[in-house]
């Protein structure tokens, strides 16, 4: 009895000392690339999870009964707002999550477009890495709450990590501004790339609306179809996660070519072209100077 006393007195002990954690904390993230960042940042001090997955959309995400474990057991959940994850309140609500929430987006400018004669807020403001480093500071300090005897760390990881998104940008600049402004014309699966354009410099056209749940219209396409013969635009591209037939329809009907898969809100899976924030970037950005040089 003496000695289960003494065990249970000493790790009381432990555990009310600054920088004892028992193990990772859980933390949820919506979707595959704010998981990267958060578990960039966080370190050994969390353990993340993704509800939305690589490859996988989430403008049409629909919940499964997994996700509302994952919240239960969440100390933070990290989200992207502006719209984005339109069916994340529901599953919240149902889990009673009572965790950190953290608002990656917070701060940023949004950009916003017009679409079936609406104003809308585009959600996408991670494709311009200025907008990343606000999104690296806000998960920083939202798990520095979740985790405050780790906070220290995490600190110090998203200024490392807030140095290396700084000089992707730089890279991304220098590769495209390689590219003469009137070849900077590109075509999309889905209009994602606006900040994208907007920091770059580059003109962007896309089949979709911002959410991969539009769809276009007979109208809409011949438009684009035009386009991209007037500009003798030679390649369009495909999102790894969205269904590739429009884009080989396009491409065919306009003399085109298909440029490759390129990604904007999802991952590739561990081992793929952009499976890290930093590295879909680079991937994205080598491909479109190569067609656009062509142009």
């Amino acid at each position: 009895m003496r000695r289960r006393t003494l065990l249970a007195a000493l790790l009381l002990s432990a555990a009310s000392r600054p920088g004892w954690a028992a193990g990772p904390k859980p933390v949820v993230a919506t979707f595959s690339i704010l998981a990267d960042m958060t578990a960039t940042i966080g370190g050994d001090a969390v353990a993340v999870t993704s509800l939305v997955p690589v490859n996988g959309d989430a403008h049409t995400y629909e919940p499964v009964p997994a996700d509302l474990r994952s919240l239960q057991a969440a100390s933070a959940l990290v989200e992207n707002g502006l719209g984005m994850e339109g069916w994340l309140e529901r599953l919240v609500r149902a889990s009673a999550f009572h965790g950190v929430t953290v608002l990656a987006s917070n701060g940023v400018v949004p950009r916003s477009m017009e679409e079936d004669g609406q104003r809308i807020t585009d959600p996408h403001a991670w494709q311009d890495p200025r907008n990343g480093v606000l999104y690296a500071r806000n998960i920083a300090d939202g798990l520095a709450r979740a985790v405050p005897e780790q906070a220290d760390a995490i600190r110090a990881h998203a200024a490392d990590y807030i140095g290396q998104i700084e000089a992707v940008d730089r890279w991304v600049e220098q590769t495209l501004s390689a590219v003469p402004r009137a070849k900077r014309k590109i075509i999309t699966s889905h209009d994602a790339f606006g900040y994208y354009g907007a920091r770059y410099g580059v003109t962007l056209r896309a089949a979709q609306g911002i959410s991969t749940e539009d769809e276009p219209s007979a109208r809409d396409i011949a438009n684009l179809i035009g386009q991209i013969r007037r500009e003798n635009i030679k390649a369009v591209f495909v999102e790894n996660m969205t269904d590739p037939r429009l884009i080989a329809m396009l491409a065919k009907e306009a003399g085109a070519t298909v440029g490759g898969t390129v990604y904007s809100d999802a991952l590739s899976p561990p081992g793929g072209p952009a499976d890290t924030y930093l590295k879909m970037f680079r991937h994205n950005a080598t491909l479109f100077a190569r067609a656009m040089a062509a142009n």
